[in-house]
């Protein structure tokens, strides 16, 4: 009994799988991976700028058509646009092809926000109705957090201590040098012995 229960499963998948293959091989269409990046930059003045950036590449075999990229994942009341657009228009996307757009807000509110996909629509030249791809999500970015500041390099430690540092390493180096037999002298002094 186990037997043609098994044998039928095992047809059934086959033949999934071969349906799978005819129907992912006949359509040539343009393939739209889309990857979404926000970063947060804290400025002197004490608020926070995000600066987002969306990179659409066509995976796919065929060139993709009024292409659109809106992303208005970001409130009016917490974000204000600094510089781009949130929305970008190109005319086609070549088959292996990548398109970039950039834009940066500056952030009014704070609090953990998490940002939706970019939405990407475009066209396929056999069919009459537009296309709708999504992009990555981005990471939950805590806006205008209580962060502890950045550790930077002292440059007036190394003013303090970069002269003694150096005197250092030149002895060091000096009495590694004197200390070290050179490979010529133990060539010569074979030589002396024969």
């Amino acid at each position: 009994m186990a037997k043609p229960i098994s044998q039928s499963l095992i047809c059934g998948l086959l033949a999934l799988f071969m349906v799978s293959l005819a129907l992912g091989a006949s359509d040539d269409v343009p393939f739209i991976v889309a990857h979404k990046k926000a970063s947060l930059t804290r400025l002197k003045s004490g608020s926070e700028r995000v600066s987002v950036s969306i990179d659409i590449y066509n995976q796919g075999s065929l060139t993709a058509y009024d292409v659109s990229l809106n992303d208005d994942s970001w409130p009016q009341e917490i974000f204000d646009v600094v510089s781009g657009n949130i929305s970008k228009s190109w005319e086609r996307l070549d088959a292996g092809g990548i398109l970039s757009h950039s834009f940066e807000l500056e952030a009014k509110a704070k609090g953990l926000f998490n940002g939706a996909p970019a939405v990407i629509t475009f066209r396929i030249p056999t069919k009459a109705a537009l296309q709708e791809a999504y992009s990555t999500p981005i990471i939950p970015l805590d806006v205008l957090a209580d962060r502890p500041p950045e550790k930077k390099f002292e440059w007036r430690l190394l003013a303090k201590y970069g002269s003694l540092i150096s005197v250092i390493t030149i002895v060091v180096l000096f009495v590694y040098l004197v200390a070290t037999p050179s490979k010529s002298g133990a060539a010569k002094g074979s030589k002396k012995k024969r």
